[in-house]
């Protein structure tokens, strides 16, 4: 019975609406987002949700059907679980083009509306977001997770579209990709001590790092980039899709603890195919929410309170407008002939904040933008120096009323450069040995770049807050749930 059911996406979902399902007789199961009597109390409308579509199905019961009383229980309200057995007819009802009318209902789940935390309407998103564990029956939550769902599809279906092979890489590493010391330690020391201070030692009192489960300092990883690098210089094309974290402390509405990373690596691609590669895959996972999504899209749409007017032709605008690519110098150069204002100082050499990088996307360009050629000094080791030896092969995919969504570049594959850069910033060799051992053995150009994928969920769902970008948020004093 189980397995048999119908859920609301499988009637109302279908291009006929559901009329092909009409006198077919079935069973669908869900919770109850409203139940109203009508008739005098001898007719039950029950507009059940089973998470499948934003839309809930309206199941009609009449008094004599069995079942029926249990419907004005106190604890069958909003909230509450039923199986409902019955068929599909025609709707007289404008809005809809089938119902679902009732010929048994079995009351599952109680649910008593004192204490339901979802009772009623108008609630915030800061007051959701304290109800992870139920704010997935909520219309906005639920149409998130749905867009979510399309976005982590559409991704894996452009990459292996392409021949790409998915690489799972570690989550527990002794390096750090970025270099900017931000991690999450992993340790095992603290289990088998009552305090601190009994924390095995060395002679010369450091933490004896030996003692520990993996004999070194290791952490929570902030990228998988260097992995996926070293399997890119084995089989060619790669992606990695998995979480992430930085122990940042940071309470913007853009950043996260842990966060999920869609990170490819390709050989023998140089910055101009990593350009092209990452404006076709934004679009493609726009294009496919947008056409799988649509009523979600649309309800999205309704709520949206973000800059930039209209969620939906904002997205189209994309999808139809080529990614303007300029250089970093041509980026300060056109800031500072806009004439406007900005919090930080517009010169050569800074690292472009949201305000910049925003200001470029909405008001010069009206286009996402790719800027490429960055200075050396705040980008990454492993990005490819130019020949003018003062900036990078690197690029940032800028978005409208979001900022960075992407950034990447061409990797360094001359070993004398990379071991020099590694002096610059002051990084020992020994825990990049095998980093190194790549560009000694058959090193190849190649390029990858990384999205952060709750703003890839933030940009294309219209919500605000990126905690609210993913299931259950963690930021500084916040694990919950």
């Amino acid at each position: 019975m189980f397995s048999s059911r119908w859920t609301v996406r499988d009637i109302l979902g279908r291009e006929d609406g559901g009329v092909g399902l009409v006198d077919q007789e079935g069973v669908v199961a869900g919770w109850i987002r409203t139940v109203r009597f009508g008739n005098k109390g001898k007719l039950a409308f029950i507009n059940l949700n089973d998470g499948s579509l934003i839309t809930g199905l309206q199941v009609v019961c009449d008094s004599n059907k069995e079942g029926f009383d249990q419907l004005k229980a106190t604890d069958c309200s909003a909230g509450a679980s039923i199986w409902i057995f019955g068929k599909v007819v025609k709707s007289p009802a404008k809005g809809q083009t089938v119902e679902f009318l009732a010929s048994k209902v079995a009351l599952v789940g109680g649910c008593d509306p004192l204490t339901y935390p979802l009772a009623g309407k108008g609630h915030s998103v800061e007051f959701l977001r304290e109800q992870a564990h139920l704010r997935a029956r909520t219309n906005t939550f639920s149409a998130v997770a749905r867009v979510r769902n399309g976005l982590s599809f559409a991704t894996h279906q452009f990459f292996q579209s392409k021949g790409f092979l998915n690489v799972h890489t570690p989550l527990i590493t002794c390096s750090d990709c970025e270099g900017a010391g931000e991690m999450f330690q992993v340790t095992t020391l603290l289990n088998n001590v009552k305090k601190p201070e009994e924390v095995a030692r060395t002679p010369t009192g450091e933490i004896n790092y030996a003692e520990d489960f993996f004999g070194k300092p290791s952490y929570l990883t902030v990228s998988g980039q260097l992995n996926g690098e070293y399997y890119a210089c084995g089989l060619g094309n790669i992606y990695t899709f998995g979480p992430t974290f930085r122990a940042e402390n940071s309470n913007t509405r853009r950043h996260l603890a842990e966060f999920w990373m869609i990170e490819p690596e390709m050989a023998f691609y140089d910055l101009v195919d990593n350009m092209d590669l990452a404006e076709a895959y934004v679009k493609h996972c726009i294009q496919h929410v947008l056409t799988t999504y649509p009523d979600d899209m649309k309800f999205l749409d309704s709520v949206y309170k973000g800059e930039g007017g209209s969620l939906l032709a904002r997205l189209e605008h994309v999808l139809a407008t080529p990614f303007t690519r300029i250089t970093y110098t041509e980026a300060i150069e056109a800031l500072l002939k806009s004439g406007a204002k900005f919090e930080e100082k517009v010169e050569w050499g800074i690292d472009m904040s949201s305000e910049h990088e925003r200001y470029l996307t909405e008001k010069i360009y009206n286009t996402p933008v790719i800027v490429t050629d960055y200075p050396k000094d705040f980008k990454a080791f492993y990005m490819r120096l130019n020949d003018d030896g003062k900036t990078v092969a690197a690029m940032d995919v800028l978005m409208p009323t979001l900022g960075e969504l992407i950034g990447g570049s061409q990797r360094e594959e001359r070993l004398d450069v990379l071991r020099a850069r590694f002096a610059e910033h002051k990084l020992p060799e020994e825990p990049y040995k095998a980093y190194l051992d790549t560009r000694r053995f058959g090193s190849v150009p190649h390029s990858g770049f990384g999205l952060g994928f709750e703003r890839l969920v933030l940009f294309v769902s219209g919500v605000e807050n990126i905690r609210d970008a993913i299931p259950f948020p963690r930021y500084p004093k916040h694990a919950q749930f």
